[in-house]
């Protein structure tokens, strides 16, 4: 990859979306088959002293980059904006074709101006794109100064160690954007292998005589897990009641599902990464499958066959889980909101 940069310090919104300009146009100049990628805005705010960690992840963002990404870094005490802007691409080897550039924009700022970011950010964004923010140190006044220019915010109910008020939170921006949740995007392959678990029509009335779900996960990643007993709850049409401590070892719940009752259980399992450990839906006698994870993917086990197999690929990793996200603000996910809604009533 090639790179253009543009730095100046003690500058103004304006001179930076003045010098992407100037860059682009001076690009395209020189080389008509390259063109500006036009589909996502990404705006990043960090704290200043963890912008190299996140800096660092949106790097292994692969094929999911956005089309112009623009990292805000609020330091203590400082009054000025600084600015670095890079513009990536790779010309195209034989002369044909085309080649796409990609920008990203990194901004120094104060807490004066995070006040206002709405006015840093919007001559930087490209205005006909959809726009996406992730606040992932909290700046949550930012967020909300910013909401008239974004259309999708990304965030992380793990990230709070009280999932109740991450399900506030996430509820309360959802009445004004779409919502990326990356605890929510860790159920995912969860939630796809158990839905084709059912799938077969021999086993679809089985879902009717669920009698207890199990959710193991990480200790950090309770609203995680919840989501997913959330998401059960909403498809299956399951009134939980709030979740209660099951003599100090995970939180158990009790669900009036149409024709009985459904034992509900989360337990923390110490792992390294965050996320799912394991998942155990059982329909008494009749059957059991368990979920668990393990290397190259999820391993199953099935009762009363006794039958276990690996599920390859299932699992996209913690390193995936942003690239996703960023997948995530161009679709629409219409069973977020109804288990956002269920997980809430079951947190308390």
């Amino acid at each position: 990859m090639t790179e253009d940069v543009w730095s100046a310090q003690d500058t103004t919104p304006d001179d930076i979306e003045s010098a992407l300009r100037e860059m682009l146009r001076e690009r395209h100049a020189a080389n008509q088959a390259l063109a500006p990628a036009r589909v996502l805005n990404f705006v990043v705010v960090v704290d200043r002293d963890w912008k190299g960690e996140i800096s660092n992840r949106l790097q292994r963002l692969g094929r999911y980059n956005a089309s112009r990404t623009v990292l805000c870094a609020v330091e203590e005490g400082r009054q000025k904006l600084d600015a670095r802007a890079v513009m990536r691409y790779e010309e195209p080897a034989d002369g044909s074709g085309l080649g796409v550039m990609l920008e990203e924009v990194e901004i120094d700022l104060g807490p004066e101006q995070l006040e206002r970011l709405d006015t840093v950010i919007d001559p930087v964004i490209v205005s006909e794109l959809p726009t996406m923010l992730w606040s992932p140190h909290g700046y949550d006044e930012a967020v909300r100064v910013a909401l008239d220019l974004v259309d999708v915010i990304l965030l992380d109910s793990d990230d709070l160690a009280d999932p109740p008020e991450a399900f506030a939170r996430a509820t309360e921006l959802l009445r004004s954007a779409y919502v990326v949740d990356l605890a929510w995007l860790r159920t995912t392959p969860w939630r796809e292998r158990l839905a084709a678990s059912f799938d077969p029509p021999k086993r679809r009335a089985a879902l009717q005589r669920i009698a207890n779900l199990m959710v193991r996960h990480q200790p950090a990643s309770a609203a995680s897990a919840t989501l997913l007993a959330g998401w059960l709850c909403s498809r299956l049409r399951w009134d939980a009641e709030p979740l209660g401590s099951g003599n100090g070892a995970g939180l158990r719940s009790v669900a009036d599902a149409p024709e009985h009752d459904v034992e509900i259980e989360l337990e923390p399992v110490e792992q390294e990464v965050p996320g799912l450990v394991g998942v155990t839906v059982g329909c008494g006698d009749v059957f059991s499958l368990s979920l668990d994870r393990g290397p190259g993917g999820l391993r199953a086990h099935e009762l009363p066959s006794d039958r276990t197999w690996r599920v390859l690929g299932a699992s996209r990793g913690e390193a995936g889980i942003l690239g996703e996200g960023v997948r995530q603000a161009l679709l629409r996910d219409p069973t977020y909101g109804p288990a956002l809604a269920a997980a809430r009533r079951l947190s308390g």
